[in-house]
């Protein structure tokens, strides 16, 4: 299969496929058991655009997912921010992934970037079936999909990865200072990224592996939001100064949870759109591998992070077993085509455990990371990387490139803009409306109004 999503001809379909299939068959089909099953052309087309759209809504609803986690995550105070933030990350990625950065990831492809068509749209052969003329039908065809549903699929990741950048800086980064680092994710760092490998780039020449974006998608989410937090600094008072770090346990625990499953749920589109053919019963046994195979890793890091949890922070945390369902998401993301199941239960617990003691590690280098986003998407983005070289048959050393390769190339790249940005114009907000928080201070007005919002001690 070739490693070039755009190119590929067929699309993950949705669950009345089979119903589809049976009445496209052939009657000499129906009557021999024996007869090759197949659909029309033109039905495999409708098919394969309809699921486009279809996993790229499921893919979409995880910016629910992210605003939930996030919103939660926070103090009450900046939780009405986080809301503006992941409604406009998804706005702004749109625009930026229309304008610029679907082109630079998949238009006319070099080894390294793509080139630029100014409004990216429809076929001429689209334009002239939707205006009448039925004898574009067979070229229309002949692509497999609507050349807009392949746009709508590709978005839809690119605004996943820049909400992985929200949560770790939040509660005291500039709204517009965030805005603008996202744009320029969205319309240039990503894009450049993933033109490597799903573009059709160099590492697609080198045969590196990435099913669905364990580092296109989440370690590069990871790696600027690293850039971010290391410019930005930490939450005033979270490390006192007698060295000991201040408890800051999500506001609303109930939301984090809704947030979470959202992204479970959501996560079904992201590995199993990726598929990219439920067209053959080999594609429907593969389609069916993936999800389940997604959801026994997620389920085994729950469980691996909460045992874990209790040597490490001394309690059950359920913040780290919320963690550790998302660290087996995104560490079998990678490879989740894998057909022995027991593999996706051992890479999802691994996840779970090395995003739980990242969370410790962090909190004794002193990066704050309000999500647990840098240890969930990052770490475990590379981990599930180089897991694919051990269930996935790719090869350990062109993983391992393309982990640094994009890693590099990812921070690096985030460090500069993020520096320059806070020379230009600044990334903080000031102390008072840090203190006072950013919903009151930024946008004049309180999620909870009806809550009394005690004052927090602070000693610097």
């Amino acid at each position: 299969m070739t490693p070039i999503r755009r190119r590929g001809l067929k699309v993950a379909g949705i669950t009345l496929l089979p119903i589809a299939l049976l009445l496209a068959l052939p009657a000499t089909a129906l009557a021999d058991e024996h007869a090759p099953v197949g659909v029309s052309d033109e039905t495999q087309f409708i098919l394969n655009t309809f699921a486009f759209l279809i996993w790229g809504a499921l893919v979409m609803w995880m910016c629910a997912g992210f605003t939930m986690l996030e919103s939660g995550a926070v103090r009450t105070k900046n939780a009405s921010m986080i809301c503006l933030k992941n409604i406009g990350i998804y706005s702004i990625a749109g625009l930026a992934y229309y304008f610029i950065g679907y082109n630079l990831m998949y238009v006319d492809v070099g080894d390294v970037v793509g080139s630029f068509q100014f409004l990216y749209g429809p076929s001429d052969a689209e334009l002239g079936l939707l205006d009448g003329a039925v004898e574009h039908v067979g070229e229309v065809v002949g692509n497999g999909y609507a050349v807009m549903s392949d746009w709508f699929f590709q978005m839809v990741f690119v605004a996943t990865a820049a909400s992985i950048v929200s949560g770790a800086i939040a509660e005291r980064i500039k709204m517009w200072a965030f805005f603008l680092f996202t744009l320029i994710l969205t319309a240039f760092i990503y894009p450049i990224v993933g033109s490597w490998y799903w573009g059709g780039g160099w590492l697609a020449e080198q045969g590196f592996v990435d099913f669905a974006g364990s580092t296109i998608v989440h370690s590069t989410g990871g790696w600027a939001a690293l850039a971010g937090v290391l410019i930005i600094g930490p939450r005033l008072g979270k490390y006192r100064k007698n060295g000991t770090v201040k408890p800051t346990p999500p506001s609303n625990v109930l939301v984090v949870t809704l947030g979470v499953l959202i992204l479970w749920l959501g996560w079904f589109g992201f590995n199993g759109g990726s598929q990219l053919a439920l067209g053959s019963a080999a594609d429907a046994v593969a389609m069916s591998n993936i999800l389940v195979n997604t959801n026994l890793a997620a389920a085994a890091g729950v469980v691996a992070a909460l045992v874990v949890s209790r040597p490490i922070f001394g309690r059950m945390d359920l913040f780290a077993g919320l963690n550790g369902a998302l660290a087996g998401l995104v560490s079998i993301t990678a490879a989740p085509d894998i057909t022995e199941h027991w593999w996706s239960v051992i890479i999802g617990a691994i996840g779970g455990v090395i995003c739980t003691v990242a969370i410790k590690g962090l909190e004794k280098l002193k990066i704050d990371d309000v999500v647990g986003a840098i240890p969930a998407h990052l770490v475990c983005g590379i981990w599930g990387t180089l897991a694919a070289s051990i269930a996935g048959g790719a090869n350990f050393g062109t993983q391992l490139i393309g982990v640094l390769a994009i890693g590099a190339f990812t921070f690096i790249a985030s460090l500069i803009v993020w520096k320059l940005m806070d020379m230009a114009m600044g990334l903080r907000v000031g102390a008072e409306a840090e203190r006072l928080g950013q919903d009151t201070a930024e946008l004049g007005m309180e999620t909870y109004p009806e809550f009394v919002l005690m004052p927090e001690e602070f000693d610097d």
